[in-house]
């Protein structure tokens, strides 16, 4: 694939627009998708489950839907998994299969009508699907298509929409024929452009595709009596299925009666495999396995890397919860400098928390975390966290540990200055959001008010995750792209 390098831009000195902060600054995560064939297993509640082990991916909506055979029940709504269900609702969801989806907006506004499953009923066809990514040509299909703007609300709904279409122009005898929906597929996956991850299901079977550059995982799991697809391996532990392996850039699986059929609907030359490497850095759960590697694993050696590469004199290690803490034990490992814990997370609040003045923001960086007194005053700090975006968290926090009585404040990221906007299902927000963009290390370092900052360099990351040789998008590190955007 070709590769587009956007123009860079010089280095400025500039005091980012803090007006209206959102908290969590690290990049927004993309969806949690799951489908399950399983006709003698209570599905909704394995959906449910496997759903609430992807809750992290997305926190905005949920929904399932189920098929007992002839037709197709779809429950969905705003708010968190155990919020939009419980056991009255998932025992009105009868069937021998389903799919399952969490939402976190990138692509469509947050609303109900943007909440997915996706349901399309055409003749006596019924399908449904759940997409994790970001369509990269949504308008340019709306329009080949001649689909109104206010037919489609997301890219997402687009894809539903074309596949009804398609479907609606076949033949009485090709409607009559099995396979209806994967012929729809066939005809419509080439159309589309980004990132997709999909989980689907007609009356009858349960489908999976990930695009031809894999940018979002897919994995699958068995049953002892059916099989499951989802986003990521732990949703497959925790309703007790085997992990059997990860989908293939550009395959897709076909999951009925007669079991797991894998079929390739794009060209070899299309097929390029560039799996998002932030799934390791911070989107992915710890105990999540990726390219073949814990994700787990891949972190502690980020922070053992750091470590080597940036080393400072300090008295303690500290992690950013939660997916700095394992960067941090690898960077005690490393330096022998002591790990300890310097925050403490209160895991009762929302994701998001929106202020209108310097002094509301930093209250708003407490609510989420408090630092350890006995563990900060007087010490020589290591604060190790995966990422700076937009960097006024890290800046709130820098000042909180000063309070607490920090002597110094030593940050480690352990991903690369994030400079570039994600078309791929990252919601980061455009280029003059981004702290990195126009601002060196060394600005950076002033603005948060750190004592000494590094970044993880790109080679340390990728070799970090223990599988460089199998292909990652770095885009929002590099500004290649490994499709043409925008």
């Amino acid at each position: 694939m070709a590769e587009v390098l956007l123009d860079d831009l010089e280095p400025d000195v500039l005091e980012p627009d803090v007006s209206g902060t959102v908290l969590h600054e690290a990049p927004g995560e993309a969806c949690g998708v799951v489908g399950i064939y399983a006709p003698s297993e209570p599905v909704s509640h394995l959906s449910y489950l496997a759903l609430y082990a992807l809750q992290h991916r997305g926190q905005e909506s949920a929904g399932i839907a189920v098929s007992d055979g002839e037709n197709i029940t779809v429950v969905k709504d705003m708010g968190l998994v155990a919020t939009v269900f419980d056991d009255r609702t998932l025992a009105t969801l009868d069937g021998v299969l389903g799919i399952g989806h969490t939402r976190y907006s990138t692509a469509g506004s947050s609303s109900w009508s943007n909440a997915q499953p996706v349901f399309r009923s055409i003749a006596d066809q019924q399908f449904v699907l759940g997409h994790n990514g970001n369509l990269t040509n949504t308008k340019e299909l709306a329009t080949a298509t001649a689909i109104l703007p206010n037919m489609v609300g997301s890219d997402s709904d687009l894809i539903g929409e074309l596949l009804a279409m398609e479907i609606g122009a076949m033949s009485a005898t090709q409607l009559c024929a099995d396979g209806v929906l994967v012929r729809a597929l066939g005809a419509v996956l080439p159309l589309l452009q980004g990132a997709y991850s999909l989980v689907l299901a007609d009356q009858h079977q349960v489908i999976g595709v990930r695009d031809p550059n894999g940018f979002r995982p897919l994995c699958l799991g068995r049953l002892e009596t059916g099989w499951v697809l989802a986003s990521e391996t732990p949703a497959l532990d925790i309703v007790g299925a085997q992990f059997v392996r990860e989908l293939a850039p550009g395959e897709m699986v076909v999951i009925d009666e007669e079991g797991v059929t894998s079929l390739w609907p794009f060209p070899k030359e299309q097929v390029d495999p560039r799996m998002c490497i932030f799934e390791f850095v911070y989107f992915s759960r710890p105990d999540s396995v990726l390219y073949g590697q814990s994700v787990h694993h891949a972190r502690v050696r980020m922070g053992e890397l750091l470590a080597k590469q940036s080393p400072v004199e300090a008295d303690l290690v500290m992690g950013v919860p939660e997916s700095g803490l394992p960067a941090a034990e690898g960077f005690s490992r490393a330096s022998s400098i002591p790990y300890g814990q310097g925050l403490v997370k209160n895991r009762y609040i929302g994701r998001t928390f929106i202020a209108p003045s310097q002094k509301m923001r930093a209250l708003g960086v407490r609510m989420k975390l408090n630092p350890l007194r006995s563990s900060i005053a007087g010490n020589r700090l290591v604060v190790v966290d995966d990422s700076i975006v937009r960097g006024t968290t890290t800046r709130a926090l820098v000042e909180m540990l000063r309070e607490a009585g920090a002597a110094e404040v030593h940050l480690r990221i352990s991903s690369p200055p994030y400079r570039w906007p994600c078309f791929f299902g990252m919601d980061t927000g455009d280029r003059s959001e981004l702290l990195a963009a126009r601002l060196t290390t060394e600005q950076i370092r002033e603005y948060v008010g750190a004592d000494t900052l590094a970044f993880i360099s790109l080679d340390g990351l990728t070799e970090a995750t223990g599988a460089a040789a199998e292909g990652f998008c770095n885009a929002c590190l590099t500004g290649n792209y490994p499709i043409q955007v925008g």
